[in-house]
C-alpha cells in the first residue's frame, strides 16, 4: 500500500499490519481514509475482497497457496521473489525494497511516476547529507529492534541500514555487514556489541517487555549511547516496513534526531 500510494495510486484495500489489529501503519498518516482493510498480510479476507470486487490484486509470493482463491475474485498479480527472501548479499546490496517498489511501479503502469519518486528520494538524501555536514563523520549509528524474545540488527542490507548507507551513515563493527535475511542477533550478554554514538530502538510483538527487562541489566546504563542520552524510540512499522512511504518516514527521522535534536 505505501507503495502504491508513492506512485499517486490509492488502493481500495489493502492489508494491514499485524501488531495494530485492523489498523494501518502510523506513518501513512491521513493517506489511508477510505482504503478498506483486507486483514493480515498473512491471511487476507477473502469474503472482503469479494465485495470490494478490485480490478487487481498485488501479493506477496509467500500466500501462494491462497493465490488460485485470490485470481477468481480478479486477475491477482504475485511479486516473484525468485529466492529473494535469502536476501543475498552480492544480488541485493541495498535490500528487496528497491525492486518491489520498480515492480509495484510497472504493475500498475506508473514509470513516470517511479522516476519522479526517485528523484524525489535521492533529492532528499542530498539534501539530508548537506544538513548533517560533518557532525557525524565520526559517529557510528546502530539500530536495534526488540522482537519475540530477542534483539536484532538490522545490518546493511536490510532496509534502514540501506538508507543509513544512502546517507553515509557509519554503522557499529558488528552491524557493518550484508547478512542473510538483513539482520544479525544480539544476546544481552553481548548487547554492547550493538552500541553505537546513536542508538534508534524500536519493537515489534512482545518486544516492548524484553527491552525493559534490558533497561535493568547493568550493562545498559554503561553503553555509550545511553550515558550520552542519544538514545531514540521510532515506530517499527516505519522502520521496518520496506516501502517508499516508509523510507521517507524513515528520513523524517533523521532529521528529526540527528539534525534538529540538540
Amino acid at each position: 500500500m505505501g507503495n502504491a500510494l508513492a506512485l499517486g495510486v490509492k488502493p481500495i484495500g489493502s492489508s494491514y499490519d499485524l501488531e495494530r489489529g485492523n489498523e494501518f501503519s502510523p506513518y501513512l498518516k491521513d493517506k489511508t481514509s477510505g482504503i478498506e482493510p483486507v486483514g493480515d498480510q498473512n491471511q487476507p479476507s477473502l469474503e472482503t475482497l469479494v465485495l470490494l470486487k478490485p480490478d487487481l490484486i498485488v501479493s506477496w509470493q509467500p500466500i501462494e497457496d491462497v493465490y488460485p482463491r485470490l485470481s477468481e475474485i480478479a486477475p491477482t498479480t504475485p511479486y516473484n521473489w525468485d529466492g529473494k527472501d535469502n536476501w543475498d548479499s552480492d544480488k541485493q546490496p541495498k535490500g528487496i525494497w528497491r525492486d518491489y517498489f520498480n515492480f509495484m511501479a510497472e504493475v500498475l503502469n506508473k514509470e513516470e511516476a517511479k522516476q519522479q519518486a526517485w528523484n524525489q528520494y535521492y533529492q532528499r538524501i542530498e539534501e539530508l547529507k548537506s544538513a548533517l555536514g560533518n557532525r557525524y563523520q565520526n559517529k557510528s549509528i546502530s539500530l536495534v529492534n526488540f522482537c519475540c524474545g530477542e534483539i536484532f540488527s538490522d545490518v546493511k542490507n536490510s532496509f534502514p541500514g540501506s538508507i543509513l548507507d544512502d546517507v553515509g551513515l557509519k554503522r557499529p563493527e558488528a552491524q557493518n555487514i550484508n547478512a542473510p535475511l538483513g539482520f544479525i542477533r544480539f544476546s544481552e550478554e553481548t548487547f554492547e556489541k550493538a552500541d553505537g554514538d546513536v542508538l534508534f530502538v524500536y519493537s515489534s510483538y512482545d518486544g516492548e517487555e524484553h527491552f525493559q527487562r534490558l533497561k535493568g541489566n547493568p550493562l545498559w546504563s554503561k553503553l555509550k549511547a545511553v550515558q550520552q542520552n542519544h538514545v531514540y524510540f521510532v515506530d517499527v512499522s516505519a522502520w521496518r516496513n520496506s516501502d517508499m512511504r516508509a523510507a521517507h518516514a524513515v528520513i523524517d527521522d533523521l532529521y528529526k534526531y540527528l539534525v534538529d535534536t540538540p
